[in-house]
């Protein structure tokens, strides 16, 4: 009943019902979610969110727009989002299931088009990353026409739909932008990936003609700031860039160069000298403080320059609080420093400083989430065994993210040991102030002061 539902409605909306015609500058966007993990829908353009829709008993949502901006936008269903391309006029309509998101969705109705177009373009990409990966092996020539290849296939196809369809000039560029940033973004990774793969490293050995598509590169276009493969071509293109000034300026051999500050500070000066879009800047410039601060675990003090300069170059950044956050969050973790002074509570729920919980001993603290059950179910078997290898550790769980009740009722099931288990009630608190920026982190302290703040559970401690 419900899909018959679904697709009278779908007319409905489509034909008008009798209610005369549809405003030519209204848009409207619905659709029904099977199995929904949320009770809402977002509807964002860029990182704004416009508007949101409550699924009514039959999970079913709708937007009605009396003006529209025509773009790329995109739909958020935690913990999921997909684009949609939207423009006045459009009467589209969604259906999809939450255990296959992106498999089983599917558009329908006026504007149908392109945005299945995209989304057949993101599936298909999925589908060819390990046929891609085998790519990286060949040499640069061989490498470059398989690339060209499956690009052409992709644009032909777009020229197709566009012949029976009449796309819009901006749906055309959207298309085509998706297909060639995303191949062409191959191409930028390929230095990094043949070294990876075959230990060869290519550099001053590339055929001439190998990048020959940056002629025709766009770097201020407010249409493609969020399109995900431009944005994916944009930092694979700066790395690419910098890459290549680090290995002939910087000391490398002991260093991975993408960990060096110097390739970083090489990165942010190339988006300071080439964008000038405000969006994409400030989030190229994000993407390289986040990437820096949390995967390089570089010493406090090239962290400081670090950000020192990223103030220089983009002290108006619109993500400016929340990279400043970042930075006084790992500031505070830094070996040889008293772990930070946050409460989480007990089975009893008295609240306890992770200062008093660690104490003078040799402490891990991990970190665990009830709505992942695998990785409990991983982390269980991973402490046991460290527990029975290390017993000059104590290991501490910390639950995040699930209601009290249920990281109980877990608990009961469990053979973790009780007393090494708390519940962290504020959980943005406990994030900003430990950097927890993945469920592997682990920190391990001694005296009550940081060892490691980076530290994996699954590595050897």
């Amino acid at each position: 009943m419900g899909k018959l539902f679904f697709y009278y409605f779908s007319l409905c909306m489509l034909v008008g019902c009798g209610t005369g015609e549809k405003n030519p500058k209204n848009a409207f966007f619905a659709g029904e979610i099977v199995n929904p993990t949320s009770e809402y829908v977002v509807l964002f353009r860029g990182d704004i969110a416009l508007d949101s829709a409550k699924l009514d008993e039959q999970n079913r949502f709708a937007f009605t727009f009396d003006s529209i901006s025509e773009g790329l936008y995109h739909f958020n269903h935690e913990p999921e989002l997909q684009y949609v391309y939207l423009e006045r006029g459009d009467s589209l309509m969604i259906r999809l299931n939450t255990l296959y998101f992106d498999e089983s969705l599917i558009f329908s109705g006026k504007g149908e088009e392109i945005n299945n177009f995209l989304l057949d373009l993101f599936l298909a990409n999925e589908e060819e990353a390990s046929l891609i990966r085998t790519f990286y092996r060949l040499n640069a020539v061989v490498f470059a026409g398989k690339i060209d290849s499956l690009k052409q296939i992709r644009l032909d196809a777009l020229t197709d739909l566009n012949k029976g369809s009449a796309l819009s000039e901006k749906k055309e560029k959207i298309g085509k932008a998706s297909v060639v940033y995303n191949y062409n973004s191959y191409k930028e990774e390929y230095l990094f990936k043949h070294k990876k793969f075959t230990g060869e490293n290519v550099i001053g050995k590339l055929p001439e003609n190998f990048y020959d598509y940056r002629a025709d590169l766009t770097f201020n276009d407010k249409d493609l700031t969020y399109l995900r493969p431009y944005y994916h071509f944009m930092n694979n293109h700066m790395d690419n860039l910098s890459y290549m000034t680090c290995t002939h300026d910087c000391a490398t051999k002991k260093v991975r160069v993408r960990d060096l500050l110097h390739f970083n500070m090489h990165k942010l000066k190339l988006i300071d000298s080439l964008v000038k879009e405000k969006d994409l800047r400030d989030n190229l410039f994000r993407y390289v403080a986040f990437n820096y601060l949390l995967n390089v675990n570089d010493q406090e003090e090239n962290n400081e320059e670090f950000i020192d300069r990223f103030h220089k170059l983009s002290d108006n950044n619109r993500h400016m609080q929340e990279i400043d956050a970042l930075y006084e969050g790992i500031k505070n973790i830094q070996p040889h420093k008293e772990i930070p002074d946050v409460a989480v509570s007990d089975l009893d729920g008295n609240m306890i400083s992770l200062p008093d919980i660690a104490g003078k001993k040799k402490t891990v603290f991990y970190f665990w989430s009830g709505t992942n059950r695998t990785h409990f179910e991983h982390i269980k078997r991973r402490v046991g065994k460290l527990t029975a290898e290390k017993p000059e550790y104590r290991f501490v769980g910390i639950n995040i993210k699930t209601p009290e009740n249920i990281w109980k009722g877990l608990l009961e099931t469990s053979e973790l040991d009780k007393k090494m288990q708390y519940h962290a009630r504020d959980f943005d608190a406990l994030t900003k102030s430990l950097v927890i920026d993945r469920l592997n982190k682990c920190i391990i302290t001694d005296d009550g002061h940081i060892v490691d703040a980076f530290a994996d559970v699954y590595k050897p401690i």
